[in-house]
């Protein structure tokens, strides 16, 4: 990812989909083509992941998918933010985790700020991207401000994991029990191995699960890296818990199952997927009321 940061990654093609590529002229000319006022922003993140994969996993799975995406849907997007809202991933003071976190507020203001710049301009359909799980958090109160002030179509695509993996369900490997779709497990190792192979390293590589913390009693448990714990049957219960508290080794699975040809298949049906939904979002109806932005200072 460190050359596509800053290079798109089809610039030497005639049709270059990275803004940070593209002259003014050039995105003039691209928002006066039919269908071509929606735009993707990635978001990413600097985390605490696994001993075996690199803090920028959430990244470089994100402009994966978004390079795709913009080659297969012919559609914008801006450049990468590689920070995002981590918190609980911050590890124990002093301890080294490289993890670097937004707090809630800022994180939303750079959402607000890149939207309004992109809306001033002439984009109407705003869709974030991000593999991070956490950067939904804050997001709501931020994605409605837009929308209210704008009338521009705001919308957040959080890519298939966790919870919801549906859209890659069948290629899992492990069982349900061993959260394949979780963090650091199969589907991150094995999209890595995909996209950026020589920042794997199996040999630091565990196998673990989540748990309550330590300091709850067995009345609690946990099965997985949500804000819940679940008591008596019931999972209704949210915590502000870190990561480590419930993790040990920032792996919630088997990353033992994982390998390249799995990730390259996981990396297809999610671009895919994201390229479908752009096709859709082009079809709406958008009207822009109000695309000035006189609060950008």
């Amino acid at each position: 990812m460190a050359d596509k940061d800053y290079v798109d990654s089809d610039a030497n093609e005639a049709r270059k989909h990275n803004i940070l590529a593209l002259s003014y002229a050039e995105v003039a000319e691209r928002l006066n083509e039919e269908g071509q006022d929606v735009v993707l922003v990635p978001l990413g993140s600097t985390e605490k992941h696994g001993a075996h994969i690199p803090l920028g996993t959430d990244s470089y799975v994100t402009m994966e998918v978004v390079e795709r995406t913009a080659r297969a849907g012919d559609v914008l997007y801006s450049p990468l933010v590689p920070f995002g809202y981590s918190p609980h991933h911050m590890g124990r003071h002093l301890e080294g985790a490289g993890t670097v976190t937004l707090r809630a507020e800022t994180y939303r203001r750079v959402m607000s700020d890149v939207a309004r710049s992109l809306i001033y301009h002439g984009f109407r359909k705003i869709l974030f991207v991000s593999h991070h799980g956490s950067n939904t958090k804050p997001i709501d109160e931020i994605m409605r401000q837009l929308r209210y002030d704008t009338g521009a179509y705001i919308s957040y695509y959080k890519t298939p994991t966790e919870r919801d993996a549906s859209v890659v369900q069948d290629l899992f490997d492990n069982p349900p029990e061993e959260t394949p779709g979780w963090h650091s497990s199969e589907l991150e190792t094995s999209v890595l191995m995909a996209t950026a192979d020589g920042l794997v390293n199996m040999d630091r590589a565990v196998k673990d699960r989540a748990h309550a913390p330590a300091y709850m009693t067995d009345a609690f448990s946990k099965s997985d890296g949500t804000a819940t714990v679940k008591f008596r049957g019931s999972e209704n219960i949210w915590v502000p818990m870190e990561h480590h508290e419930y993790c040990d080794t920032a792996v919630i699975g088997n990353p033992f199952r994982s390998n390249r040809d799995k990730g390259l298949a996981m990396l297809d049906r999610m671009a895919e997927h994201l390229t479908a939904y752009v096709e859709e979002v082009r079809q709406f109806k958008v009207e822009v009321f109000q695309s000035d932005y006189p609060e950008r200072a």
